[in-house]
């Protein structure tokens, strides 16, 4: 205890060895908040998990004499590295480029952290474009696939599409997916106030899950909500049905009302929603009192 004390004190010594000292805590700090970052994402953090099970799994099996399971599993850890290289490709690459830039872009996440809360979050002016346009797109049974994110860049998602930075408006995404337009087969990402791209590809998921009747509007959906936790919407073309791909899962709403609610509580946050019930509320109080 004595040895990690002195070692602490010498932290605060007015020396050369003091301050690389602190360079060094700095740049192990910064690595560990990059790696964090990685993991954002639901996929990612399954493969954390299940990573974490197969370290226990071999502490058990020795723990308890499970000699053959044991040796199977410490054999297995040998590739260990290289299959969490190919499993966690698309995060080391953007993490990696985020490392490469070391400028304004790398840091943005530690600006983010500096903001307010209302500045951080898509304003509901964005939220209710984005429910009028995809209720205008389901009436007319024309498909389109809108994703908007949330903690996880989609720059790489947006970077093979076509760039627009457009303010979003219904007018502007109901255009985007008529069937004329040549930009219309693929998805819009939307980041707060700003339509990034579209056009853009998706990963298509292989999940075991999806009915094998699910098209490829949908796979793409569940896809990105998969690799990412971003909220695809989607609107099918046959049916004229809404659905929404969250955390890898496929779900269908009855109407355009209930996509505000699920945006307002996955886009803009539970405090946002509780407002509402609370005005709400009060203006149900309001016309039951007496005159």
């Amino acid at each position: 205890m004595d040895t990690y004390l002195h070692r602490i004190a010498r932290l605060f010594e007015p020396r050369w060895e003091t301050a690389l000292a602190w360079l060094d805590i700095l740049v192990v700090a910064f690595i560990i908040f990059r790696l964090f970052l990685l993991v954002r994402g639901p996929r990612a953090w399954r493969i954390v998990v299940a990573v974490f099970m197969f370290v226990l799994l071999l502490i058990v099996s020795h723990s308890i004499q499970f000699y053959e399971l044991h040796w199977i599993l410490d054999k297995a850890a040998l590739l260990g590295p290289v299959a969490l290289v190919i499993l966690l490709l698309p995060e080391l690459r953007q993490g990696l480029e985020g490392l490469g830039k070391l400028g304004v872009d790398t840091f943005q996440p530690l600006q983010k952290l500096g903001r307010t809360q209302a500045e951080s979050r898509t304003d509901l002016r964005t939220i209710e474009e984005i429910v009028a346009a995809v209720a205008e797109l389901a009436a007319g049974n024309i498909g389109a696939l809108i994703v908007v994110e949330r903690a996880f860049n989609l720059d790489e998602i947006a970077s093979n599409g076509v760039k627009l930075n457009a303010e979003v408006s219904s007018p502007t995404l109901v255009s985007i997916f008529f069937e004329g337009n040549p930009l219309h087969d693929g998805a819009v990402v939307i980041r707060k106030e700003k339509i990034l791209a579209a056009a853009c590809r998706l990963p298509l998921s292989e999940s075991s899950r999806l009915a094998q009747n699910v098209h490829m509007r949908h796979r793409a959906a569940v896809g990105i909500s998969e690799a990412t936790d971003a909220l695809a919407i989607i609107v099918s073309e046959e049916r004229g049905t809404i659905s929404y791909a969250l955390d890898g899962s496929l779900r269908r709403l009855g109407a355009a009302v209930e996509l505000r609610d699920l945006l307002n509580r996955e886009v803009r946050g539970e405090e946002v929603m509780r407002r509402r019930r609370t005005r709400e509320k009060e203006r149900e109080e309001k016309k039951v009192m007496p005159a």
